[in-house]
Formats: C-alpha cells, sequence, structure tokens
C-alpha cells in the first residue's frame, strides 16, 4: 500500500492492524503516568476503593497515546523502506 507516496510494505488492513496494536500497547505505558489514587491523596470517599485513581485525565491521555503511537509507526515505515523489509 503507497500512503502518500511511501511504500508501506504491507495493506491497509495490516497498516491498520500494526498501528491499533502499537496504540494499545503505547495506551497502557501512558495510563500510570501523573496518576495519583485516593490512598495517596488522603481523600476519603464512602465507599471508593483506595486505589481508585483521583483524576486520571483520560482525554489527554488519549491525545497523547495517539500522537506516540503514530510516531512509532511512522518510525517503523521508515525502517522498513530503509532497510528494505
Amino acid at each position: 500500500m503507497v500512503l502518500f507516496g511511501v511504500d508501506l510494505h504491507m495493506s491497509g488492513a495490516m497498516a491498520i492492524a500494526v498501528f491499533l496494536t502499537i496504540w494499545w500497547i503505547v495506551l497502557f505505558v501512558t495510563l500510570p503516568i501523573g496518576v495519583k489514587s485516593l490512598h495517596e491523596t488522603d481523600e476519603a470517599l464512602a465507599g471508593a476503593d483506595p486505589g481508585a485513581p483521583v483524576a486520571p485525565n483520560l482525554g489527554r491521555k488519549i491525545v497523547w497515546t495517539t500522537l506516540l503511537a503514530l510516531a512509532v509507526f511512522v518510525a517503523l515505515v521508515i525502517f522498513m523502506n530503509v532497510t528494505d523489509a
């Protein structure tokens, strides 16, 4: 598949599958960054688990995950074009 004049060395479906796999891995890496639990902040909510995050900022993490996953995917495509894999 050729995208913006660059040969991806994979089909469109494979490119989507690889990007989504990278996206999920990056998401799991970014999820714990900057999260404080109820126990760490000494906030007590009745019935809440002490390990529950106070403010997980999921919107920001999804944006950062997408940008980082895109960078990793572009690096992979560049690597595949340089090495002709």
